[in-house]
């Protein structure tokens, strides 16, 4: 039987569900989606390495790698010296890996080995122990294994080489065995802060609203423009059924801000839907100027007579330079943007007129500097 405390949760949550699953708008998104939870977060992992057997595709004379081996053999109590080792079929690497929050001691999560010297390929390899830091210093998780490899690498005799994706980076999944738990304040916090992917006041506004309407006035707070301040149930082992329904409530975001976003490499320019224009004319037109050169060869002989004899010899070639200029210049178009003028209005204007992707950054560079465009101009 349910205790009474519980069976008042349980007839307060089913009510709250419906409410929950219940779509506000058709552009409504999951909170689950548009934020993230302090405090819940993967943290990163690194470690140094030595991967053992390969076919003869390792560091070979590397000084790093021989002291790495000797180091490794050490602790197995035989004394060698760095110089009599081959590493041929070895190379150092570096180990990368990620810890998601809350994984537990003995549970597994998957790491990346590349290497650092001049190994050609890993294929084949194997990873022995190495311990995964964090930035504290710490070690969180033990890593060793068969290496996964993608790419491949083979060279000929006569320095021919052939290389098929990337051989000197290769994957272990569940490569690593968790040693260490990294604490969070989720269960301890009085309240839960949840940040937004992209900050907006009004979006922050419109999550704190669509909480209490759901859960009570006074439920959630917004900090700022990225951070909403959510109580959270007292007890702790009501905190998971809490968040599960919380990150599925549904919001409509705000109006993102105007901007138009130009790629300076590529010619690429993406115009935000609240693109405005003032009134405004705009004049376009293109000159071209082509210039041509070529050289005309003028061939020349000399004549001499000689006893009634007249003897023609070939003389030296002259060259002159033919240069033939030619203008076209396109007569300029205008067209002008009335008040309130919205992005498909701009596309087709600028369309008209056959702009190409950089007269457009022209143009709007041009509208920004006479004030009459309504956006911000961001060149990535």
């Amino acid at each position: 039987m349910l205790s009474p405390l519980r069976q008042l949760i349980l007839a307060l949550m089913i009510p709250i569900m419906g409410l929950v699953m219940m779509p506000i708008s058709a552009y409504a998104d999951r909170l689950k989606d548009m934020t993230s939870i302090a405090g819940v977060r993967s943290n990163q992992l690194i470690g140094y390495g030595v991967v053992v057997g390969l076919a003869g595709s390792g560091d070979g004379s590397s000084t790093l790698t021989q002291q790495s081996l000797e180091a490794l053999i050490s602790q197995f109590r035989i004394n060698i010296d760095a110089a009599n080792l081959s590493a041929k079929n070895a190379a150092a690497v570096m180990i990368t890996s990620e810890l998601p929050a809350f994984t537990k001691p003995g549970q597994t999560i998957d790491i990346t080995v590349s290497t650092l010297g001049g190994a050609k390929s890993l294929r084949g390899g194997t990873l022995l122990m190495t311990p995964l830091l964090g930035a504290d210093g710490e070690t969180y998780a033990i890593a060793q294994g068969n290496l996964v490899v993608g790419g491949l690498g083979v060279t000929g005799n006569d320095g021919s080489s052939v290389i098929v994706n990337i051989p000197t980076v290769g994957r272990i999944p569940g490569g690593a065995v968790v040693e260490r738990m990294v604490e969070t304040p989720f269960l301890n916090a009085a309240n839960i802060i949840l940040n937004l992917h992209k900050g907006d006041f009004s979006t922050a506004s419109n999550v704190a609203e669509a909480v209490n309407e759901i859960f009570g006035d006074g439920v959630a707070i917004p900090l700022d423009s990225s951070s909403i301040k959510v109580r959270a149930p007292a007890d702790p082992s009501q905190r998971v059924a809490f968040l599960s329904l919380l990150e599925n409530v549904e919001v409509e975001p705000a109006q993102p801000a105007a901007k138009v976003i130009i790629n300076s490499r590529t010619g690429t320019i993406v115009i935000g839907g609240n693109v405005r224009v003032t009134p405004a004319v705009v004049t376009h037109g293109s000159l071209t100027v082509r210039v041509e050169e070529d050289t005309d060869v003028t061939t020349t002989a000399t004549t001499t007579t000689a006893d009634g004899v007249v003897t023609t010899a070939p003389g030296a070639a002259t060259t002159t330079q033919d240069t033939e200029i030619t203008i076209e210049e396109e007569p300029a178009k205008a067209f002008i943007f009335d008040p309130g003028t919205e992005l498909s209005d701009i596309v087709d204007a600028i369309n008209a007129v056959g702009a190409g992707p950089a007269d457009l950054v022209t143009i709007l560079e041009a509208l920004r500097e006479a004030g009459a465009l309504r956006a911000q101009l961001i060149v990535i």
